[in-house]
């Protein structure tokens, strides 16, 4: 029998619980292709959780390519292809804090919490009054209608209004080339469910984007880690890497890199742009970070103009994260089709939080949102290294600008116990590994400096580094 640990008083639902466990014992090979899973009735009694709850784990592990059905036989592990390792990451998988983890605490309401690993600013820093006035200034026009679905591709003043302000960046694209997306995550999504099948191989800052590597995970497909200099992707390790393999995508980070903070270096991004040519991939750039960016900020979709790079933005680190409005940008025949994977998969947009956007973006008063955001900033950014010096650790590389200090903690390869450790002190840190793509070692952490001013952090990293030396 097939034995998992499960627990009901657990913030995950029993069904993702099912779905990681034997997703886990599939990458590590403990479960074999043809490998048969208990039948549904017994597996239930076994761990005492109803059949409807193992019925739509199973389901949902072979809608990923993890499991086969086979009609009136049942669930088989499927062949396929194994997750390719970052350079020099080895076979061991550090699983201890993983992605949905992070997800989870950050998630936590609770106001006390010091919320240092966090991916978004205070939410004292935002605009809220602004978006209440935005609010109510809907309710008294016209045109909104607040009962009907959205159009398929998105509001289309708005696609008209970013028309402008990608142009301000340096990236041509005109409104037919922009569809709308319930925030980055639905535009990465879209990409994710219109380019790639299980077994694919797909290629991936590392360090990098935390929530991409899960979602990609859930698509089956291989992630090779492209390891990340201060000036962008590793060109060399990255052309070794294609020498070896064939990926479909690259997803990467230019401007304010989560988590390293730095920033794409023009020689760097010409020599990617070239890369991809040869070696046939697209580039998919997230700049959720942009609007807060430092001026003349390299983008690869900048200087491609939209050829190979699909570009990604979205609103929720400045306005709100529960508007939920985001965009991609790409060639108009990916635009065309990406609309129809959204219409498949989503119906149409969230017009009402589309509206209240375009209102906010055009009244004048994003701009001078955005420019008290980089004052705070970098107020914020000199308290934290400041800070951070007191208490023993180094950032590397040195910050450029945005919410992010990747730090190193001294005598330490794997801050996971660290991260651990505060949890219970009420702290959330993001540990180093879950920022690599298979979740390997690292002796990192990113802090948000819109949150290290509390001197219960300073008091504990003192007394954690401290204990490390002993």
């Amino acid at each position: 029998m097939l034995q998992l640990t499960l627990s009901a008083d657990s913030p995950t639902p029993l069904v993702d619980q099912i779905v990681t466990a034997v997703r886990t014992r599939i990458d590590d090979r403990i479960l074999r292709p043809g490998a048969r899973l208990p039948p549904i009735r017994q597996f239930a009694e076994h761990h005492r959780v109803s059949r409807f709850t193992v019925v739509e784990a199973y389901d949902r592990l072979v809608a990923v390519g993890y499991l086969q059905s086979r009609r009136g036989s049942g669930f088989y592990v499927a062949s396929r292809a194994q997750p390719a390792r970052a350079i020099g990451g080895g076979d061991a998988i550090e699983r201890a804090i993983d992605a949905s983890w992070l997800m989870r605490e950050m998630a936590n309401g609770d106001p006390e919490r010091i919320l240092a690993g966090s991916g978004s600013l205070p939410a004292a820093w935002l605009d809220k009054a602004g978006v209440l006035r935005a609010l109510r200034g809907l309710t008294r026009r016209a045109d909104v209608r607040p009962v009907s679905y959205g159009s398929a591709q998105g509001y289309a003043p708005l696609r008209a209004q970013l028309q402008v302000r990608l142009a301000e960046i340096g990236i041509g694209a005109t409104p037919e080339q922009i569809v709308l997306t319930y925030g980055v995550h639905q535009a990465l999504d879209i990409v994710c469910r219109y380019f790639l099948k299980p077994g694919d191989c797909v290629l991936v800052d590392d360090p990098g984007y935390w929530n991409l590597f899960g979602n990609l995970r859930l698509y089956g497909v291989a992630l090779i880690g492209v390891p990340r200099t201060p000036d962008g992707p590793d060109t060399a390790a990255l052309e070794a890497i294609l020498a070896e393999h064939q990926p479909r995508l690259f997803f990467t980070h230019s401007v304010l890199h989560n988590p390293t903070a730095c920033n794409l270096s023009p020689a760097v991004a010409f020599r990617v742009l070239q890369l991809a040519e040869k070696h046939d991939f697209m580039i998919v750039e997230d700049d959720i970070y942009g609007d807060i960016a430092p001026d003349a900020a390299t983008r690869l979709a900048g200087l491609d103009q939209l050829s190979r790079v699909i570009y990604t933005s979205s609103f929720s680190k400045t306005i709100s994260g529960n508007l939920r409005v985001g965009f991609l940008a790409c060639r108009p025949d990916l635009a065309h089709l990406f609309t129809d994977v959204k219409i498949v998969s989503m119906m149409s947009s969230a017009e009402l939080a589309e509206q209240l956007v375009h209102q906010l973006l055009t009244d004048g008063h994003y701009r001078k949102l955005l420019d008290r955001l980089k004052g705070r900033l970098a107020e914020s950014t000199g308290q934290a290294l400041r800070m951070l010096e007191r208490v023993g650790l180094k950032p590397d590389p040195e910050p450029r600008g945005g919410p992010f200090v990747w730090a190193r903690v001294p005598g330490l390869t794997d801050t996971a116990d660290l991260a651990r450790s505060a949890t219970r002190e009420n702290i959330l840190l993001a540990p180093g590994n879950v920022f690599r793509p298979q979740n390997q070692p690292s002796g990192f952490l990113r802090l948000n400096v819109g949150f290290c001013g509390d001197a219960r952090l300073e008091r504990f990293l003192t007394a954690a580094i401290d204990a490390g030396r002993h």
